[in-house]
């Protein structure tokens, strides 16, 4: 049986940050993906926001990652010339009360070593955004969007140059720990040792940790699936910079926002509801919610004007009111690492998870 040093278990933007990383200093390492390519789940349907880093608990893993791998991102973007943009961001309170919860982000972005926010009043909203309606904002300027798949596309590369075998259509069907690591079966025909097995599987990791005989249940891994959709304007642009409101308080998502991609074109979203399967159809009777939801920062927009566009799908380790979960990447059996609950900031972070989880490897 074919014996190899490591496998990674998913080819979203983490899975290959972790092959292109561990792949400059270790060999015979396979990365196997159910999907006939990279990113075809969560990782190509974002905002393909680059986060500064504010929103997160101090000390944990989304934010040191957050921190971390927003400054890789844009050093990496830059040395291969992967289209990016640093727009920045304001985050728009609408009143005194929603001010006094930006003080509050203000702080634990700080916390984070997030020290380069700006307060802005309602007429210096004005002068960064003509549009834009507000009480007062905070500006973020090392906020700024990144091309996913040009993002992904590389790393790939980078890990197959260095001696990565990726093999997509490979679904794992079975787990095994064996005397010399773990027996991994293939769609249900093939199998392979390795000695490290890293579970990077996106909306199916703990599945996969179930497979590896993990109690999913008492170790809490259980994951919730929340889906986000998007709305397009239909109308050219009218904001150079990313636009958001004050975040929901469980943080189950950032509010509706603006995402101006790098064809300057301008949708909103994601909007934040648990969903039980995974289905990426967008609802056209929510386009009134995020009308609602959009038409107090941006008045001159009417709902006719926006489209349903995409839809991506968070795998969560809190359910509906469960409050907030942090990132979990764990050894849980020897030389098996764990990666649960890897959303937002996942992209942004992954540079950073890769090197995180390269040395616990």
């Amino acid at each position: 049986m074919e014996k190899v040093s490591v496998a990674i278990i998913g080819a979203g933007v983490v899975g290959l940050a972790i092959a292109a990383e561990l792949s400059k200093k270790h060999k015979d390492i396979v990365l196997v993906e159910k999907e006939s390519s990279f990113g075809q789940e969560t990782s190509s349907r974002n905002s393909e926001i680059i986060h500064a880093g504010i929103y997160y608990e101090k000390d944990s893993l989304k934010a040191k990652l957050c921190v971390e791998g927003r400054d890789l991102l844009y050093a990496f973007c830059l040395e291969n010339k992967i289209p990016h943009k640093k727009l920045g961001k304001l985050i728009i309170a609408l009143d005194e009360n929603e001010h006094k919860q930006l003080e509050s982000l203000k702080g634990k972005a700080e916390n984070n070593g997030v020290n380069d926010l700006i307060w802005l009043n309602s007429h210096q909203i004005k002068d960064y955004e003509p549009s834009v309606d507000g009480y007062s904002a905070l500006f973020s300027p090392s906020t700024g969007i990144v091309d996913s798949h040009s993002l992904m596309k590389c790393l790939e590369q980078k890990a197959e140059m260095n001696g990565v075998m990726i093999s997509y259509g490979s679904k794992v069907t079975a787990i095994e720990q064996v005397s010399d690591g773990y027996r991994v079966e293939i769609n249900h025909e093939y199998s392979f040792v390795t000695g490290k097995l890293i579970n990077s599987a996106g909306l199916f990791a703990d599945k996969i940790a179930e497979i590896a005989g993990i109690d999913v249940k008492q170790k809490k891994y259980k994951l919730y699936y929340c889906k986000g959709e998007y709305f397009s304007y239909d109308k050219p642009s009218f904001i150079n910079h990313l636009v958001y409101p004050v975040p929901e308080q469980d943080l189950k998502g950032l509010g509706v926002h603006s995402v101006v991609d790098l064809g300057g074109l301008l949708k909103f979203g994601p909007n934040a509801f648990y969903v039980d399967e995974l289905n990426y159809d967008v609802n056209i009777s929510h386009r009134k919610n995020f009308y609602d939801s959009i038409k107090k920062m941006f008045p001159q927009i009417q709902e006719q004007d926006l489209s349903p566009d995409q839809s991506g799908i968070r795998p969560k380790l809190s359910g509906p009111g469960q409050g907030i979960r942090d990132f979990v990447i764990n050894e849980d059996l020897p030389g098996f690492i764990n990666l649960i609950g890897i959303e937002s900031p996942g992209l942004t972070a992954s540079l950073g998870v890769g090197r995180y989880v390269a040395d616990l490897v």
